[in-house]
């Protein structure tokens, strides 16, 4: 299994989507998740990605087909920086593992096993 190491906010605590400083998140590429907490404390995934993360991020601040979900939580938001030749893979097992609301097309490639962020 490959060892992530997803970043939390100031404080050790995950970020929010919409609150992140942009300024402060490198130019890194890597994956990421986009969550939300339900009503029973469980968390359910919206979105998981890779690319550019600050590019992503800002993205996604836009994108109504996440941004809805903010009605149902706080949008929270993690990444890993992974290498490119790996992305698609790790991409592909957390949309497995996680099952979005959001996103039907994932990576067709064998899925490479890691930690999940939450």
């Amino acid at each position: 299994m490959m060892e992530l190491n997803w970043i939390k906010c100031r404080g050790n605590v995950w970020c929010r989507l919409n609150e992140v400083n942009l300024e402060t998140v490198p130019d890194d590429e890597g994956v990421y998740v986009i969550w939300y907490e339900d009503t029973l404390g469980d968390d359910q995934c919206v979105y998981v990605g890779q690319g550019v993360i600050k590019d992503r991020l800002e993205y996604h601040r836009s994108n109504d087909d996440v941004q809805i979900y903010e009605i149902s939580g706080e949008l929270r938001v993690t990444w890993a920086l992974v290498p490119a030749k790996r992305r698609a893979g790790v991409e592909k097992y957390l949309s497995d593992q996680l099952d979005p609301s959001v996103g039907e097309r994932h990576p067709d490639v064998p899925p490479i096993a890691v930690n999940l962020p939450f």
